[in-house]
């Protein structure tokens, strides 16, 4: 009979991460208290409609399992019940079936040998049918592809979705006044356990990311308390109770490396914890290894500060927030592209901070993580090549734009309203936010080209036999001409603005018509990143600016991502090395375990731990922190696709004398990029796609496979094509 058709889970698209997101984003507390966050939450749709239309060849059983009460119609007829199987006969027919489900996501599988639930079913949260006065169906919905993501079986249930787990011991215990200090050796996540329970009374606990802070029992940020009895434990947050047995798990997750636990003698014996984890395949992962063992150290640390923080989705910090943050994300998701390439946790993550319409604030209520937000689409395009997730997402685009557009001042430019966070970035001096700001500008000129070239690219690869209601060829060429249109009106507005000869700089922001000439790296570097400076000014601003000691310093690894790339678009990679070695190791050195939310060397002690008014405020282990696992991969080894899903990609090394003796891999769809970099030779390999591999020497370099040729246009700079898949290049140069 043939192998049988694969199945997977399907529903509505986005109700998934809109539903998991809403169980994500609530497990926030502060000392006990839940903290939900303060911006809209979305709802999936209680009730969808799966159908699919097909023509048998011979008759089959399909086999029927749903999160959620439904009614199955075929071939336009109700049938009795909700069957677990349905007898199909050769010929065409068309399946509908309609699920119910207010606490979950209404999803469905079905398989069969040919007829199995897929991407090519067609799903509405509406049908718009009515039902006239002779019993006449009219009417018909607007359908979409559905969402789905790698669950395979019918006990493999979205709604039991959880990450994985294993048991974690204490490197260390010692008694400390009333209670034990367990120390886990560095940060880390996941459930408590308290074992060989024995008595009653109430068990405290204090977590921290620092020593200091597990043992400030007044001040630190997280705590548990649960009451044990008899017969019963209770966790006196939530109120839940449940049997006593001799050991017992906290039922939240807490970020900590230190656990202070005071309790009555005796009542808890020990201590473990279940580490809880995106598991990931080593094989497939980044790699970086050079000569320095700080670079060495900094990378390994940025990786688990990435790995601990990519979770159901990619949020800002473990211990406090516990958000998913837009602009923390679309840095996550640039780290991840260098490190595990999870294409499923981005696209979860954009859907989630997306949500639904109608809009009705920016995305985490923040101006520019809105802006960054459309971007973040069009970087995972030219990471994975996944257009099919880019035409799903473009409605919402459209939708989030529109809002956008419609809170311009009189002048077409973005400035904030009384309801808008304009965040940009912790400072540590005056910076005015308000009016005009150069660096949102800057920020919209990309949203707006990134909304170009998306419709672009849709109506470039348009689809076969589309849902009806689905955006047509004629949309996408109407919106490419639109945005591109709004896109160099706004550059040409904000050059003219903002372009200041006399300072060689773009100035800071605009507000009742005096621009003020402060001069910040923010919108600065940006112009050098997007390429809205021309070649001149970049170099104006790269003096003036970005090495200027007289301009204010960016304290946040969240702004030194930005300008460390900005500097290495320059060309400035040893210098950049020199501030990756500096202010990512000076965070080691001061004990850091994971990379922290904010460092000012200049703080010693436990003023590295305040933050927010608060002593231990600040997050020690922050998604933004890991950048260098990101500026490592892309230059220094120098990977990175230069179209969509690695088709095409250029390598383009540093120099040999920042990093000595270097090994890498840099992930990409087909698989890895492997090289070697020894003085005077090159190894490098490839799994698939076209490339080129760009190397500045004074002769010519020699490879054992094709032939390097001159760069027209850069003295010393020479070429080589990299056309052999699974073939390893040998190359030599001086």
């Amino acid at each position: 009979m043939g192998k049988i058709s694969k199945a997977t889970w399907i529903w509505y698209p986005g109700d998934f991460e809109v539903w998991l997101g809403n169980r994500f984003n609530n497990r926030r507390t502060e000392r006990g208290g839940m903290f939900p966050p303060f911006w809209k939450q979305d709802s999936h749709w209680a009730t969808v409609e799966f159908s699919k239309s097909f023509i048998l060849k011979r008759s089959e059983t399909i086999f029927i399992t749903a999160e959620g009460s439904y009614n199955l119609m075929l071939d336009g007829k109700l049938l009795f019940g909700q069957p677990a199987e349905l007898y199909l006969k050769a010929g065409e027919h068309r399946l509908n079936i309609k699920v119910h489900n207010l606490a979950s996501p209404p999803a469905l599988f079905v398989q069969g040998w040919n007829v199995s639930t897929d991407a090519s079913w067609l799903v509405t949260y509406e049908d718009k049918i009515w039902i006239d006065e002779n019993g006449v169906a009219h009417g018909s919905g607007i359908y979409v592809h559905p969402g789905y993501e790698d669950f395979d079986t019918p006990e493999q249930r979205p709604s039991q979705y959880c990450l994985e787990r294993k048991t974690l011991t204490a490197i260390s215990v010692k008694r400390v006044k009333r209670g034990r200090l367990y120390d886990f050796g560095r940060e880390t996540f996941g459930y408590l356990r308290l074992k060989k329970i024995n008595g009653v009374g109430t068990v405290n606990i204090y977590y921290g990311e620092s020593q200091e802070e597990a043992l400030d029992m007044d001040h630190c940020e997280t705590l548990d308390r649960v009451q044990v009895s008899q017969d019963d434990i209770t966790d006196l947050a939530t109120g839940k109770t449940s049997e006593l047995v001799d050991e017992y798990a906290l039922p939240t997750s807490k970020a900590f490396r230190y656990v202070y636990v005071v309790a009555p003698d005796q009542l808890v014996g020990d201590v473990e914890m279940d580490y809880e984890f995106t598991p990931y395949n080593r094989y497939r992962s980044g790699k970086f290894h050079c000569s320095h063992n700080d670079l060495n150290k900094i990378w390994e640390v940025g990786a688990y500060t990435l790995d601990l923080t990519t979770r159901e989705f990619f949020l800002d910090g473990i211990k406090r927030d516990r958000w998913t943050w837009s602009g923390d994300a679309i840095q996550s998701y640039l780290m991840n592209y260098y490190l595990r390439f999870d294409s499923r946790c981005v696209r979860r993550t954009i859907r989630q901070l997306r949500g639904k319409d109608p809009v009705t604030a920016h995305v985490n209520t923040i101006m520019d993580y809105s802006f960054y937000w459309f971007k973040s689409v069009y970087d995972y395009y030219l990471y994975t090549g996944d257009l099919e997730f880019v035409r799903e997402i473009y409605p919402r685009m459209r939708s989030l734009m529109d809002y956008c557009l419609e809170r311009l001042d009189e002048n077409g430019m973005a400035a904030g309203q009384s309801d808008d966070w304009i965040f940009v970035d912790w400072v540590d001096f005056p910076m005015p936010k308000r009016g005009v700001m150069c660096f949102e500008q800057l920020l919209l000129c990309k949203a707006l080209e990134t909304m170009k070239i998306c419709a672009v690219e849709l109506r470039s690869h348009p689809q076969d036999n589309p849902p009806q209601g689905s955006l047509g060829n004629e949309d996408y060429s109407a919106d490419a001409q639109k945005y591109e249109k709004l896109f160099r009106q706004l550059l040409e507005k904000t050059r003219k603005v903002f372009w200041s000869d006399k300072h060689h700089a773009f100035m800071h922001n605009l507000e009742r018509g005096h621009v003020n000439e402060m001069v910040t790296k923010f919108p600065n570097m940006f112009a050098i990143l997007y390429g809205y400076a021309d070649a001149k000014e970049k170099q104006q601003i790269l003096e003036h600016v970005m090495l200027n000691d007289k301009i204010e310093k960016i304290t946040t690894p969240y702004m030194r991502f930005y300008e460390l790339e900005a500097l290495c678009e320059m060309g400035m990679q040893e210098y950049v090395a020199r501030e990756i070695k500096d202010y990512w190791g000076g965070m080691i050195r001061q004990g850091a375990t994971s990379f922290w939310e904010k460092y000012i060397p200049e703080e010693q002690g436990v003023q590295h731990l305040a933050m927010y008014g608060r002593p231990y405020g600040k997050s020690l282990c922050h998604a933004w922190g890991a950048s260098p696992v990101y500026l490592l991969g892309k230059y220094f080894l120098g990977v990175r696709p230069t179209s969509p899903g690695y088709a095409t990609f250029e390598i383009k090394p540093a120099d040999y004398s920042i990093l000595g003796d270097t090994e890498g891999a840099v992930p990409t769809p087909y698989g890895k990029i492997v090289l070697k970099f020894r003085r005077g030779q090159i190894s490098l390999k490839f799994e698939g796609g076209q490339g080129e591999l760009v190397l500045s020497c004074s002769r010519r370099p020699e490879s054992n496979i094709g032939e390097f040729f001159p760069d027209k246009q850069m003295k010393g700079c020479y070429r080589l094509a990299l056309t052999e898949p699974k073939q390893e290049y040998i190359i030599d140069y001086c």
